[in-house]
């Protein structure tokens, strides 16, 4: 049968552009749908803003420090509009590289929401266009609980258009997200409370990561209350009235000008696709896929957010590359999620790789020995802040293989990317120990830990 696309990608985010260029490359006549801006949530509101914000947040404490180091004080304010503006902008233009990616591959992009009206038949728009194979790649968004008053605050998109600087912020919610944009604001200057359901942040990560950013960002000034069993939202003269409880103690109301939404959860994009129209199977809204990518219907595929897997861009962008691999360079290939590393751009910023302590020890019982590491860097001496590095090693003791390292601290991603590849080739602690270190620098304690 004749159709007008080889492969249909519907979601033009980081995944969908990945697999659609990848796919080209090997002569498949690609279509591609995108009602929204290109390069999805982690261009648009996510990855990119983000860690530029993040970058702007530190200068206040860059200013000060450098007073340790014989410079005079630096009096400096924050211009939230410009701030905003320049941020914005490099996300327009990361758009218009996304496009011209797109054209020099010859890929057709159709800006119009997508939806199956049959397993090979996709109307888009106006139009109706048929493919071969089609790949879902329409990610996620942030949602909204059922809260008293939750009408009055905003999700985590909403935090990158925001026309003034808040001087008071409740965020809600103890993942990484609401996590980063906790010491993001904190950084930028506004009095931060972050408010956790749980006992601490961030829940799966390892627990001694989770310690010390918990006790890094109490440090730094931000309010975090935990165990919050009730919260209702509601807005009057004075600003909005965020109420907290905790079981058996009194209420505790704090008044913001903004309450973000940023941490409590996000769901697969999948409404409205026309999967009924399919065989295409859900799970909590998001796509069933096998190890392929593939899903119940045979010429059908997902990848990224929208399949709940490992939610990161870099996850989306290896499946979707793996999946045109497969099935138009005849070189198959699955992803593997072993030792898949990630950071958190909190202040301080943690970083991991393989599994946490606990999940080394529900796997491999007495014997995991771990190694732990807590200093004050060379770089915080002469500015005179007790700012703490955490570094820790989760190692098989039976076979010596090393299977986690954590750490929190300055420039924690970097180093756990590098750390990343010596997992991922089955290091082990003598291989760690054999290694020389880079002296002096904070991640030569990772070769140094006896």
């Amino acid at each position: 049968m004749s159709y007008d696309f080889d492969l249909f990608v519907i979601g033009a985010g980081s995944g969908g552009i990945a697999t659609a260029r990848r796919a080209a490359e090997y002569g498949a006549k690609v279509g591609i749908a995108e009602f929204d801006r290109l390069g999805g949530t982690c261009v648009n509101r996510g990855c990119v803003p983000k860690k530029l914000m993040v970058y702007s947040s530190n200068f206040p404490s860059l200013f000060e420090d450098a007073q340790g180091y014989g410079w005079s004080s630096v009096q400096s304010t924050l211009d939230w509009e410009k701030m905003i503006t320049v941020v914005n902008n490099e996300v327009t233009r990361l758009n218009g590289i996304y496009q011209k990616m797109l054209d020099n591959s010859k890929v057709e992009l159709f800006q119009e929401y997508a939806q199956f009206v049959d397993a090979h038949t996709i109307v888009v728009g106006e139009r109706q266009v048929t493919a071969d194979k089609v790949l879902i790649a329409v990610g996620g968004h942030p949602i909204k609980p059922n809260i008293l008053g939750i009408e009055h605050a905003i999700t985590s998109d909403d935090i990158f258009h925001l026309k003034e600087q808040p001087k008071r912020m409740v965020i809600l919610g103890g993942g990484y997200i609401g996590t980063e944009f906790s010491c993001i604001m904190n950084g930028l200057g506004t009095e931060v409370t972050q408010v956790i359901r749980g006992d601490n942040l961030l829940r799966g990560f390892d627990d001694d990561l989770r310690t010390e950013i918990h006790q890094g960002m109490t440090n730094h000034g931000i309010k975090i209350l935990s165990n919050i069993d009730m919260i209702a939202i509601e807005k009057d003269a004075e600003g909005i009235k965020v109420t907290v409880r905790k079981d058996g103690e009194s209420d505790e109301t704090v008044v913001v000008d903004v309450v973000s939404l940023a941490a409590l959860g996000r769901k697969p994009n999948t409404q409205n696709l026309g999967l009924e129209n399919t065989k295409v199977k859900l799970h909590d809204g998001a796509v069933v896929v096998d190890k392929y990518s593939r899903t119940d219907e045979e010429n059908i595929y997902a990848v990224g957010d929208c399949t709940n897997t490992i939610n990161l861009t870099p996850v989306a962008i290896n499946e979707g590359r793996a999946f045109a691999d497969t099935v138009f360079g005849g070189k198959s290939r699955t992803m593997s999620y072993e030792n898949v590393p990630t950071a958190i751009f909190t202040t301080p910023e943690a970083a991991t790789v393989g599994l946490t302590e606990a999940e080394a020890r529900e796997k491999y019982g007495d014997a995991v020995k771990i190694y732990r590491s807590r200093f004050r860097p060379m770089y915080y001496t002469l500015a005179g802040k007790d700012e703490k590095t955490m570094m820790k090693l989760v190692v098989d003791e039976k076979t010596d293989k090393v299977l986690g390292a954590h750490m929190v601290g300055t420039n924690a991603a970097e180093i756990i990317q590098g750390i990343a590849i010596a997992l991922k080739m089955g290091a082990t602690k003598a291989n760690f120990d054999a290694t020389v270190g880079i002296h002096p620098s904070s991640a030569e304690e990772f070769v140094t830990m006896r």
